[in-house]
């Protein structure tokens, strides 16, 4: 089969020290630290054979990631700015739907002809995070499209656990293909879920919200928002076509960062009493953390989505006196995540198609990923199949 393939040197950085697990595993917990002059190409690949648990999909759709992104950029020496984990040469894509055409030997949930979505973040379900009930956070790790190879391509093997039936979607649209794309969109949307409603706790209906960053997340984040009964919605971006994106999906401000002092604008939109919740998506904090704290209303809360390795001051008299909290937030595993997110779909609750933006086929997928780093589009589709 045909995949878009990352290959990258092994070559830690003079001050980051290698664990004796990296060394070990070949796998580097800081990307970035690591792995440099990275090479992406749509080559053959071994087809996937089950395993005893597992089915292999026909993909169908896979959305481009921010992460796939930051495979494909590089810092000033060349090492890639993916500062997670990582393990290369890999075939890259996370965000996917698809068909099962094969099934292993002790496959029970799922047959031949269902249509599915699934997760990305692969949890042992033995270790103690797993067993206690943090799935986000297990400590034997594999990531699709990360660390095992991933869904830009043909077809993928997954264990059947991490699977979802999406047929309540077809139903809704009457239409396959319409179905796989806004499947394909369940990952990077229970990633918001997951942050908001799971790690924050979610806000009142009536709350006001603000959402910095409209790429994938941050739309996702602003529809959830809408979908939850948000009192007002603003989202910060300075793409104007993602703007216009999140005004359609459920916006009722949308501004400029650059153009104004978004604190300013809260304070002003709330009349003095700040937002009540705030999302930061745009992987950004230095610039977006202080003007959540000096928008933060009375029992305000502040969850960071986005990637950003590098330290952020913070000023915690504001968190004491406003009584307000801050959340870390990664990963979309448990706690009825993705069924959830599944069923709002179905009912019509949400609807992100409209940040779907461009389609691609898989041999053009280098194309689609040097397309995405513009940073214009809502989300860009891989059609492999």
């Amino acid at each position: 089969m045909k995949g878009l393939v990352l290959d990258a040197v092994w070559e830690p950085k003079p001050d980051y020290e290698v664990s004796a697990w990296e060394k070990q595993t070949g796998k580097a917990i800081t990307g970035n630290s690591i792995w440099r002059h990275p090479k992406l190409e749509v080559r053959d690949w071994p087809d996937p054979e089950p395993g005893p648990q597992e089915v292999v999909l026909e993909v169908q759709a896979c959305g481009i990631c921010g992460s796939d992104m930051h495979f494909y950029e590089t810092d000033d020496e060349d090492y890639i700015l993916y500062p997670g984990l990582t393990k290369f040469p890999t075939i890259l894509g996370h965000e996917f739907s698809g068909k099962v055409v094969e099934i292993g030997s002790g496959v029970e949930l799922l047959e031949i002809g269902d249509m599915v979505t699934a997760e990305e973040m692969i949890w042992c379900g033995r270790c103690i995070p797993c067993r206690n009930g943090y799935p986000n956070h297990c400590t034997n790790l594999e990531e699709i499209g990360f660390t095992i190879p991933g869904a830009f391509a043909n077809y993928i093997a997954v264990d059947e656990k991490f699977c979802w039936p999406i047929d309540a979607i077809a139903e809704r649209f009457g239409d396959e293909e319409k179905a796989y794309e806004m499947s394909a969109l369940s990952e990077p949307t229970c990633v918001a879920y997951n942050a908001m409603f799971e790690r924050a706790g979610g806000f009142r209906p009536g709350h006001y919200v603000s959402v910095f960053g409209a790429g994938p997340i941050g739309l996702a984040a602003t529809g959830l928002a809408k979908a939850a009964g948000a009192g007002t919605i603003v989202t910060f971006e300075i793409s104007p076509q993602r703007r216009e994106l999140a005004k359609k999906v459920g916006a009722d401000y949308v501004y400029d960062p650059r153009q104004v002092t978004p604190s300013e604008v809260l304070m002003e939109l709330s009349k003095g009493a700040g937002f009540d919740f705030h999302v930061e998506a745009a992987g950004a904090p230095h610039l977006t953390v202080p003007e959540m704290e000096k928008a933060m209303a009375i029992n305000g809360k502040m969850v960071q989505i986005g990637r950003a390795a590098r330290r952020v001051p913070m000023y915690l008299e504001t968190f004491q006196v406003r009584r307000a909290q801050a959340f870390g937030a990664q990963g979309h595993s448990g706690h009825e995540t993705f069924p959830n997110v599944i069923r709002m779909v179905a009912a019509g609750r949400l609807d992100l198609s409209p940040i779907i933006t461009a389609r691609y086929k898989l041999d053009e997928a280098v194309d689609a990923i040097a397309r995405a780093t513009r940073r214009e589009d809502g989300k860009i589709m891989v059609r492999p199949n």
